[in-house]
């Protein structure tokens, strides 16, 4: 049986740091949303610069794994997984020129549309699948997160609740046959009774394409924010339980936790749900805010930069996507 390990992970965070001021200061910024706790904002988080795609990200987040590996074992991949929060071109996924920009020449190259913010470990068990059924034997796996500089600063939605709470940023994954860093299982879960329930608005009702003045936001209600709470408190716990049943492991054995994180409240109640004290959970809430995608493999190459994680530890990575439709976790032996 052939054993893929997560041989290494980096991450990018563009520009400045952007202070919860040029949100909460913004004239008009006045929402009844904001007094729910799924919107309570963080102190920092980065933003893209206005011509910055989400191939500059990928890009500049995969130099580390150049210079750790080398630019010719990072060229050589077999599978190239990208997903992309924003696509910056109409039917275009950025996949291609990734790969093009990295000079990549992989036999699998696949844009991943869904999983959303847990697409970090939809692709990690994508990857895996690929390298012990082909005779692949490296991947490549990236998160770009460029919404909030884009869609949460325009004007008439910058005053809103939500667009202070997400921040811009890249992760990626370099994925090997080999035992150094091996992932023990994967647990993924679609419930396609939630799609469909995030959706995308315009004031004037017009559908994303056609011409207008109106600008794109999420369609947030207060109904559906007590939905998504009660849904991301449940499912994330439950399939961190699943996996720890398969692998014969407790919970309270999981040595580092790593979450997407769209709260605080749900940090909070996730750990408290797995019984992980707080020390083994680290997050970048702080000074990313809510990264989406990128949120995991972001806080996990930070975690082992800061020497948060120890050879030997068990981590465990899980979020959910979107409105509930997708939960997943991974546990990686580093």
């Amino acid at each position: 049986m052939t054993t893929v390990s997560l041989t290494d992970v980096a991450g990018y965070l563009p520009g400045d740091g952007v202070p919860a001021e040029y949100y909460t200061r913004y004239p008009g910024a006045e929402d009844k949303l904001r007094r729910s706790p799924m919107f309570r904002v963080p102190a920092m988080r980065h933003h893209v610069a206005r011509n910055q795609t989400n191939v500059d990200l990928v890009e500049s987040a995969v130099q580390p794994l150049i210079e750790r590996h080398g630019r010719k074992e990072i060229r050589s991949v077999d599978v190239l997984l990208v997903h992309s929060q924003l696509p910056d071109t109409p039917f275009v996924g950025a996949g291609t020129e990734v790969a093009r920009r990295l000079g990549l020449k992989p036999r699998w190259l696949i844009d991943v549309a869904n999983a959303g913010c847990a697409s970090f470990v939809q692709m990690l068990e994508l990857a895996c699948t690929l390298l012990t059924s082909t005779d692949a034997r490296t991947a490549l796996i990236c998160n770009a997160q460029n919404a909030a500089g884009q869609l949460f600063t325009q004007s008439e939605v910058r005053g809103l609740a939500q667009a202070a709470i997400p921040g811009d940023g890249c992760g990626v994954g370099y994925l090997t046959t080999s035992a150094e860093r091996p992932v023990l299982g994967v647990v993924t879960r679609h419930l396609p009774e939630y799609g469909g329930d995030m959706v995308a608005e315009l004031e004037d009702g017009r559908r994303y394409w056609e011409p207008g003045t109106s600008q794109l936001r999420i369609g947030f209600t207060e109904k559906g924010v007590t939905q998504v709470m009660e849904r991301g408190n449940r499912l994330v716990p439950q399939v961190i339980d699943e996996l720890c049943g398969r692998l014969g492991v407790p919970a309270d054995g999981i040595d580092a936790l790593i979450t997407n994180q769209p709260n605080r409240a749900f940090l909070q109640n996730w750990r408290e749900a797995v019984g992980v004290p707080a020390h083994r959970h680290p997050d970048t809430f702080d000074t990313c805010g809510n990264l989406f995608g990128a949120a995991i493999p972001v806080t996990l190459d930070q975690s082992l930069r800061s020497g948060r994680i120890s050879p030997g530890d068990l981590v465990v990575l899980a979020g959910f996507a979107h409105a509930g439709d997708f939960a997943a976790a991974a546990a990686v032996r580093f």
